[in-house]
This record gives C-alpha cells, structure tokens and sequence, in this order.
C-alpha cells in the first residue's frame, strides 16, 4: 500500500504526539451517564421520553452529539460542547461567545423542548444534544482554557502511548479502567437521598463553575510531556467516576422538570 507524504507526516505525527480532535467523555462516558439519568427518572418522564425517542435509550442516543460532526451541515453546534472563560471570572461576567457555547446550547435546547410549538423532528434532535452536553458539562477540561482547547494542547503519554491531557481524561482513564458503561453505571456510589438531592441543587450555572474549579486542579496534575499510567489513575479516576454520577443524576433532574 502506498500513501502519499503528507498522510504518512499525520499518522507519524498523532503517534508521536497524540494529537487527536478531543471534545469530551468518550462513548463510554456519555452512556454511563445517560444509564445513570434513567435510573432517575420519575414514571412520567420515562414515558414521555420513551415516547419521544421512540423507545431509544438515553445511553444510546449520549452519542449522538458527536455522531453528527462529520457533517458539515451541523458545524454550528461544535461550540455547543465547551464553554471557556476566565478562572478568575464568573460566567457572563465576559462576553459570550458570538458562536454559541455549551451554556447557550444547554439553553437552547431546554427551550426547544419547554416549547409546546416545536416539531416533534426538533424536540428529538434537541433532546439527544442536551443528553450529550449535559454529560460534556462534568468533563472537566470542558469548561477549561482556550487557549490549549481545554487541555488538548497538553501533550503528555499514556502508558507506552501519545495522548494530551483531555484525552486522558474523555476516555483513556475510562477505557483502561476495563468497565463497560452498564458495569460502570451499576457500580456507582451509593447515595442517600438527601445526597442525591444536594448534587441535584443548583443551575446550570452553578454546575459549570463546580467543573471549572476541578478544570483548575486537572490542570495541575501533570506537566507537558509527563509519562501517566497507574499512579495517575489511582489519584484521579474517582474524580472521573464521580463526575459521571454527578452528571447523570443532573440529567434525571433537568429532565424530570421537563417531561416529569
């Protein structure tokens, strides 16, 4: 087989460096979180979405945010997956951005289903984003700096391999761990109800802040180029774990106001 220069420059350069396109929680990670929120959901809910989706899962449909990149036609919804701000600042405290941000996009897509006259087309489209940025919201690195694209610009190595430090945390932690995303979903925290009502306090807002605070110390648990394996996942994968829990039992919340 032959290949042209410039592809052979690309496949040495992604095994070299590990850059890759990396927007948020793997496969695996969106559908734990999307089973998580199903376990949640009030009778009236889980009626009206399995209405609405046709009896599609939430875990099946997390993907479908990421499903839809590889047409130009949804290129507007890209920024919808990370929203970037200033550590120092709040949000909204800086100017939106113009091209729309995870925030705007959560918004746009409650709106779309609170409305009575939108297409049942539109609510279904709009429902399979929301599921996914809902679970983009509790990736850290989602609401990290621009300027290294939340963390994708940090390249380190994972085990024997190339990766960048949002890698490392979208799926490669998640993957090693061995899991499938119902083993994962099942063997969540247990919670009281009352824990389970503190995490489900608050807005959107709020939640975006909580992330941007563990965005500040992701950042700080490894340094360009450093070798990450055991040690890493032993200090950091119960951040990982729990923000996917955390990210599910949102979900149930924001769509039990909804359909529940």
């Amino acid at each position: 087989m032959k290949f042209k220069k410039g592809a052979v420059w690309i496949i040495m350069l992604i095994s070299v460096t590990g850059f890759a396109l990396d927007y948020d929680w793997g496969k695996t990670g969106h559908r734990v979180t999307g089973q998580i929120a199903e376990a949640h959901l009030s009778g009236k809910a889980k009626r009206n979405l399995a209405a609405l989706l046709e009896g599609q899962s939430l875990a099946m449909v997390s993907t479908f945010a990421d499903e839809i990149k590889s047409d130009k036609k949804y290129k507007k919804y890209h920024p919808w997956h990370y929203v970037n701000f200033p550590f120092d600042k709040k949000y909204g405290e800086t100017s939106p951005s113009a091209s729309g941000d995870l925030v705007q996009g959560i918004d746009k897509c409650i709106a779309i289903l609170k409305d009575e006259q939108a297409s049942t087309y539109d609510k279904q489209f709009h429902l399979k984003l929301l599921v996914h940025f809902i679970g983009d919201l509790h990736q850290p690195l989602h609401v990290g700096r621009a300027e290294d694209k939340g963390g994708n610009d940090i390249q380190v190595r994972w085990f024997k391999d190339g990766s960048n430090l949002h890698r490392v945390w979208d799926s490669d932690m998640i993957d090693h761990y061995g899991m499938s995303y119902t083993e994962l979903s099942l063997n969540r925290a247990a919670l009281t109800k009352t824990e389970i009502e503190d995490i489900q306090k608050g807005s959107v807002i709020d939640w975006v802040h909580e992330s941007q605070n563990l965005a500040a110390q992701v950042y700080q648990s490894a340094a360009i180029g450093e070798k990450l394996g055991y040690a890493y996942m032993y200090r950091n994968f119960t951040m990982v774990r729990t923000q996917l829990q955390k990210g599910g039992l949102r979900l149930a919340k924001v769509l039990n106001d909804i359909f529940g």
